[in-house]
């Protein structure tokens, strides 16, 4: 079988995607990896090859085939060669694979030419030629959508990076001088200033914000004014008998002229 699938991105980050077999795992739809399952050298070039252990769950025709085993990734004269070998889940049929992937420009992107072969037993024996191949297609189409996906977080990812702007040891303010400790005045005793403390304990949050101050920062009473109503309350009437008597004896003394 024979295929072309196009991803929109250079063909220089489509080799470096496709040499990532971490990547190339996680854009196989249905494919899950075994933890511990790759055996890899650990920062050995693409060619040297990796097996990655999983299980691959196929659809086709309208039914799902699972199938655990390997596959492994290696690169050959700039091809990308990927071979697989499994198992039914539920059976014992295998199954075999080999796939190569050569990238190559193209306008605006990437062409992908792909070909391989499939060796059929068991479940997906009993499909037609014609199904087999359209369920590879929608395969490989489905895994260039994925790997575009994955090329695209990294454009997001590094115009992410360039718009945080660079750490400066300079600029760096310890915490202690961004919230300063309580500073006392020199004068404060230090017993009222423990007592102010004291009286907040076991006192709600509400309580102690809407609290007045204490101590010194307390606020002065306003002046007492009881007494100075007490004294207009009697000055009133005295004021009156004064005011009346000086009008008899007036009155007196006119007559008496």
């Amino acid at each position: 079988m024979e295929h072309e699938v196009f991803v929109p991105f250079p063909v220089g980050d489509v080799r470096r995607a496709l040499a990532d077999p971490a990547r190339v795992v996680r854009c196989v739809p249905g494919l899950q990896q075994d933890e511990g399952g790759a055996d890899d050298a650990g920062g050995a070039p693409a060619n040297t090859g990796i097996t990655v252990a999983g299980r691959l769950r196929l659809r086709i025709g309208g039914s799902t085939i699972t199938y655990r085993g390997s596959l492994r990734l290696t690169e050959h004269d700039g091809a990308y060669e990927l071979s697989a070998e499994g198992t039914e889940a539920r059976g014992s049929a295998s199954v075999s694979l080999t796939l190569s992937a050569l990238p190559e420009e193209a306008p605006g992107g990437t062409r992908v030419a792909c070909s391989g072969t499939v060796s059929r037993a068991g479940r997906l024996a009993e499909f037609d030629t014609r199904t087999a191949e359209g369920t590879a297609r929608r395969l490989l189409d489905r895994f260039a959508t994925a790997l575009a996906e994955e090329l695209a977080q990294d454009v997001r990812d590094a115009a992410l990076r360039d718009e945080l702007p660079p750490l400066d040891d300079e600029a760096f303010v310890p915490a202690s001088e961004v919230l300063p400790a309580e500073v006392l005045p020199d004068d404060e005793p230090p017993a009222e200033a423990a007592h102010a403390r004291r009286t907040m304990i076991g006192r709600s949050a509400e309580e102690v914000d809407h609290a007045p101050p204490r101590g010194r920062y307390a606020p002065v009473p306003a002046p007492e004014t009881t007494s100075g109503r007490a004294a207009l309350r009697w000055a009133a009437p005295a004021a009156a008998v004064a005011l009346a008597s000086a009008v008899v004896v007036g009155r007196v003394l006119r007559r008496r002229r």
